[in-house]
């Protein structure tokens, strides 16, 4: 089983050879092999041995000064051995100290190195092989404190764009911008729900067979993309990785016999037939979830993934291995990461970026946990409470029936609306998970919320909220109603929060009966266009105001002047005799 250790800090970056070479006070000059800039070293090893190969652990820059080499008139079998030998053990670069042994570097070992693509430094004599190592070690300490100085301030950004009024797009947004790639959320079905940056050009060649990684499945995923059908793109490449940690990718569907191509996940392979790895074109290379001290070889796999799933083993096959809950591919030069988002909701975080540096998978993981506790379960153990209130009232039970399934006392409803865009499912969501309810309705522009009357909601950052008075079940469409007022007299006034005000008024001490009756009479001119009753009654709560009114309904306010004009025509009364506003007051609250 790979390792999956994730390190509370990000593990210490190499250093680049051309940062090394660039020290004035060394004096390193290379002689030969090649002078990519991406070329690295994790530590400085010095060693005389002929054969360095067993105590190399890879990353190295190897420092000798020829004690080892041979006498002879050629030498050119010894270095191409020497050389090869190092370059088969992970070694990223030989330096050779000049003096005592040897004036000049050997001919035959330039010769070598340039053949086997092996940086060769020459290392002038004023400097010692432990100058050079301290010179390594003190590049890679400060490469550490930049990098944990980027991890704290990603992570910094990361929590504060998941407090924005929108924080699944801005955590998304964040986490792309820094690690300088595309950041995806995908949802239960597989779906982009959102997303960032951009997706990282693939470089030629790149399509290949996808979900392949760390924990992943060598074979392709079934339900991401199985077979030898080629992925398009790394777009395409990561939503099929995605599909190895999402709790749905799994199958029942058993093999077919003649079909010699990679057999599904968690099935045994038909008899007769032998397994094929999934293709990797050259230049891809599979990295564990973390990095690792030891380079490897582009062409070999970092670690044996494990299937998506098992759902059924056959006999006397090994237990199936638990569900990974993150996963790493390549595609051609872009590097994939996807981490499961809860505990088996099937949200999947996937991010694609042009280059990986040590830290990215601490932020990445940090942006993972705040996109769990957006998206997430909020309530332990309510999910079936609320499934069985839903088919219940389904079923014709009444609210006062189905109400006790979610919670006892009395209830508020809250409409809420965002101040800059439409609100998103994810957006609701989170918006529910604040207030500490998961019994959320989208609906249009307005979010409303059923949540307990012990919790006092507090105003949200970029919403506008309206909040009934405590309710009843079998008062709640009143109370629905109350928010929806109450959203509309915040929204005018400017008021980030609003509530209904539930006080005794003077219409109270008339009989309901009498006093409906007596509305019914005064109002009957509105009967049949609500619009005018509510554009007089949103104009009388907000105290004539032409410009608070339609803010509230959402109208141009020549059109309220408009609708008031035709409620005094048709009601014959003087809008502006305040006793007349005060009758009509009473009369649409009783209406």
């Amino acid at each position: 089983m790979p390792e999956t250790i994730t390190p509370a800090v990000p593990p210490t970056p190499p250093v680049t050879l051309s940062a090394l070479l660039a020290r004035e006070d060394l004096g390193l000059r290379q002689i030969a092999g090649p002078t990519d800039p991406g070329i690295v070293i994790h530590w400085a090893h010095t060693s005389e041995m002929a054969d360095p190969y067993p105590y190399l652990l890879g990353g190295e820059l190897l420092l000798t000064a020829g004690v080892h080499i041979p006498e002879g008139p050629d030498v050119s079998a010894y270095f191409d051995d020497y050389v090869s030998r190092i370059v088969a053990a992970g070694g990223a670069a030989l330096g050779f100290g000049l003096a005592p042994v040897h004036d000049t570097v050997p001919p035959a070992l330039v010769a070598a190195c340039e053949s086997r693509r092996l940086p060769l430094l020459e290392v002038p004599p004023q400097t010692t092989f432990s100058g050079v190592a301290r010179a390594v070690w003190q590049l890679m300490a400060q490469a550490r404190l930049a990098e944990l100085r980027r991890v704290t301030e990603a992570q910094q950004s990361l929590a504060a764009a998941a407090a924005r009024q929108d924080p699944v797009p801005s955590v998304l947004r964040q986490l792309a911008q820094r690690l300088g790639g595309r950041a995806v959320l995908y949802g239960p079905d597989g779906t982009e729900v959102a997303g960032a940056g951009r997706e990282p050009a693939a470089s030629p060649g790149a399509s290949r067979e996808p979900a392949v990684g760390a924990g992943a499945s060598r074979e392709p995923a079934v339900g991401a993309g199985a077979g030898r059908e080629p992925v398009e793109g790394a777009g395409a490449a990561l939503a099929a990785l995605a599909g190895v940690v999402r709790p749905a990718a799994r199958t029942t569907t058993p093999p077919d016999p003649t079909d010699r191509r990679p057999h599904a996940p968690g099935t045994p392979p038909a008899p007769g037939t032998r397994p094929q790895p999934a293709a990797t074109p050259p230049g891809t290379r599979l990295t564990p979830i973390t990095s690792s001290a030891r380079p490897q070889a582009a062409a070999a796999p970092s670690a044996r993934p494990q299937p998506a799933a098992t759902p059924s083993a056959a006999p006397g096959a090994p237990p199936p291995r638990p569900q990974p809950s993150s996963a790493t591919d390549a595609f051609g030069a872009t590097h994939l990461a996807v981490y499961a988002l809860g505990a088996g909701e099937g949200f999947v975080l996937g991010v694609a970026t042009p280059r990986r540096e040590p830290g990215d998978h601490t932020i990445a993981s940090v942006a993972a946990v705040l996109l769990t506790l957006l998206t997430g379960e909020h309530q332990s153990g309510a999910g079936a409470a609320r499934s069985s209130a839903l088919v219940r009232l389904l079923l014709g039970a009444p609210p006062g029936e189905v109400a006790p399934l979610l919670g006892a006392g009395r209830w508020l409803v809250v409409h809420a609306r965002p101040e800059a865009q439409a609100p998103d499912p994810v957006a609701a969501s989170a918006l529910g998970a604040a207030l500490g309810s998961p019994l959320v309705d989208l609906g249009g522009d307005v979010v409303r919320v059923l949540m307990p009357a012990d919790r006092e909601p507090a105003p949200q950052p970029g919403w506008t909220l309206g909040v009934s008075a405590p309710a009843e079940p079998h008062e709640w469409p009143a109370a629905d109603t109350q928010a929806a007022r109450a959203l509309a007299r915040a929204r005018a006034t400017r008021a980030p929060l609003l509530r209904h005000a539930a006080r005794p008024a003077l219409a109270d001490l008339v009989p309901p009966a009498d006093a409906e009756t007596h509305a019914r009479s005064l109002l009957a001119p509105l009967s049949g266009q609500p619009a005018l009753a509510e554009t007089l009654r949103s104009w009388l709560s907000l105290h004539g105001s032409w410009d608070r009114t339609a803010v509230a309904l959402g109208v141009h306010r020549n059109t309220v002047r408009q609708r008031i004009a035709r409620c005094a025509g048709l009601l014959g009364a003087d809008l502006d005799d305040p006793d007349v506003r005060m009758e009509l007051w009473f009369a649409l609250r009783r209406g």
